[in-house]
């Protein structure tokens, strides 16, 4: 994922996680806050609750790899913030991709088919 497109920042990401925008589902929330930009920038997170540092950075890229491949069929002009929940670790990444699908298309962030998400083929 490019630069411009990832929330590096910790003022950044706590700007999108309390702009009161969030959907969950077991596996993952998502906080949205819209950007004046012309593209959406993603921001991941894993608490310690998930488990220890091998299980966090695996949620974290698994999460990554999902909005990687789907990431034409997501709406522009968002900035967005990815939490994992416990489940996230045990998944593979088709659940983790359904999982992340159904939340954008909950907060209306989804362009494309549900049916055909990039990692569910």
């Amino acid at each position: 994922m490019k630069k411009e497109q990832r929330l590096l920042k910790s003022r950044d990401l706590e700007r999108v996680l309390k702009g009161n925008r969030s959907w969950a589902n077991s596996m993952l929330v998502v906080c949205v806050m819209p950007n004046d930009l012309p593209h959406s920038r993603f921001g991941f997170a894993a608490s310690k609750r998930v488990g220890n540092a091998v299980a966090r950075n695996r949620a974290k890229r698994l999460m990554r790899e999902a909005v990687r491949l789907n990431q034409t069929a997501i709406k522009a002009g968002s900035d967005m913030v990815l939490i994992a929940r416990k489940r996230t670790p045990q998944a593979n990444l088709h659940q983790v991709a359904a999982a992340l699908l159904q939340l954008l298309s909950q907060a209306r962030l989804w362009q494309g088919d549900l049916s055909q998400g990039s990692a569910s083929s």
